[in-house]
């Protein structure tokens, strides 16, 4: 049995008084995940631990069955692993998003919707103005890069920019942790005796938020900014941690021989290396809802014919169009989803014989297009095989799926099933 698992970044939502009270699941009424959910099994999941914020990368990696509390150290630290950043035992890394500040608020946390070629003009100059032997910033995929700082210090309060769109900046500038009852123990190199020198955490905080104004100061007065309408005017670092200690999924599941994950996102390709997964790219995948679908799914059916017995295909662009409130694309995106890769990823797998694929669908969290921000709660997901027994469920969508024979299950649980379906 080979496994395969369909992830629609955000694509969860709240019912919508335009939509007459349906969700987007409810109402798109989606071809290929009704016939899945019908014919398979449902439930949903609980994917954020109790203490944690409702984030892709700790939604995603609690998803693949790791336990958070054991190896979550931020998005950073998966964006580093993912651009080929080697971590060193003193790094700090963020997540250093290109964001558009107008008068005084967070306007949105892409600057514009920058292209990778745009960001890397600005990260370099950046890097040459602000980077030094402490300081680095290094370039990553559209709005989504890196800040490494030696010896910066994790037990920061940081706020990532999606979650507060329309509100005042400067209340959200970085603090120290002053509840962390551990920064202590984080002084100390946990392969050695030897203590590493750290900054504090008052200092990392100021650190970066100097950091913060002067680069609104340097980007504002730059050439590609003149002119434009949602000008990419400051970084926002954020969600920083070291080194992770990740098992890959292969020592976790024996039944993974060889697996893929599949992402145009920086921290999902980050989690991939670190879980042991083979990163593979697609021409044209971007994030967004301009993203090469038909190329995604083909790459996913050639890993599993290739070999591959995990792949983790993840899409994002229901998460961005749920953080920019836009109903519409929300709505294409799940339309997209549905017809531009899980028809033809379920197409091609009824072909085969002799070879069965398991396949589940399921958001890592819900964005409602309404509150424009992650949500801590549970989500909808199927399990689909050939030979699978089905319940009672015939639609998938937010509501049905409390009626799933699988119940709720929290966090690695999912995976623990999923894995099980061996047959």
């Amino acid at each position: 049995m080979k496994h395969l698992i369909i992830l629609g970044d955000g694509m969860a939502d709240h019912p919508i008084g335009r939509l007459g009270g349906k969700t987007l699941l409810e109402y798109t009424r989606p071809k290929y995940m009704n016939m899945l959910a019908k014919s398979g099994r449902t439930g949903k999941l609980i994917t954020v631990p109790e203490g944690y914020s409702p984030g892709s990368e700790v939604a995603n990696t609690a998803i693949l069955g790791y336990d958070l509390d054991e190896v979550y150290e931020g998005r950073g630290p998966l964006e580093a692993a993912s651009i080929g950043y080697d971590m060193q035992e003193d790094d700090l890394a963020m997540r250093c998003n290109i964001i558009t500040i107008k008068d005084g608020e967070i306007k949105n946390h892409h600057g514009g919707h920058l292209t990778t070629e745009e960001s890397d003009t600005l990260i370099a100059f950046l890097n040459e103005k602000l980077g030094n032997n402490r300081i680095r910033f290094i370039t990553g995929i559209q709005y989504r890069h890196l800040l490494v700082i030696k010896g910066g210090n994790k037990n920061i309060v940081c706020a990532p920019p999606h979650d507060h769109p329309e509100e005042p900046w400067r209340p959200l500038l970085v603090k120290a942790d002053n509840n962390d009852t551990a920064k202590t123990d984080e002084n100390k190199n946990t392969d050695s005796a030897q203590p590493l020198q750290r900054l504090t955490a008052v200092e990392t905080a100021e650190l970066i938020n100097r950091l913060i104004l002067k680069s609104q100061e340097l980007l504002e007065s730059h050439p590609f900014n003149q002119g434009r309408k949602e000008k990419a005017n400051s970084i926002w670092p954020w969600s920083g941690g070291y080194r992770p200690r990740m098992k890959t999924l292969q020592k976790m599941y024996p039944q993974i021989k060889n697996g893929s994950v599949i992402s145009a996102v920086d921290l999902i390709r980050g989690i991939g290396k670190y879980a042991g997964l083979k990163n593979i790219v697609v021409d044209g995948m971007t994030g967004q809802a301009d993203t090469n679908y038909e190329g995604k799914a083909q790459a996913a059916i050639n890993a599993l014919k290739e070999g591959d017995d995990f792949v983790f295909l993840h899409i994002e662009a229901s998460d961005e169009a749920g953080h920019d409130g836009d109903l519409e694309l929300k709505l294409r995106t799940i339309e997209d989803l549905d017809s531009r890769i899980i028809k033809p990823i379920y197409d091609e797998i009824m072909k085969w014989k002799g070879e069965n694929v398991c396949i589940a669908i399921l958001p890592d969290h819900p964005t409602p297009v309404e509150i424009r921000t992650h949500m801590n709660e549970p989500v909808p997901f199927l399990i689909w095989h050939k030979n699978i027994m089905p319940d009672n469920v015939h639609q998938y969508n937010e509501q049905s799926c409390v009626d799933g024979s699988y119940g709720l299950l929290r966090l690695s649980e999912f995976m623990h099933e999923f894995m099980a379906i061996d047959k």
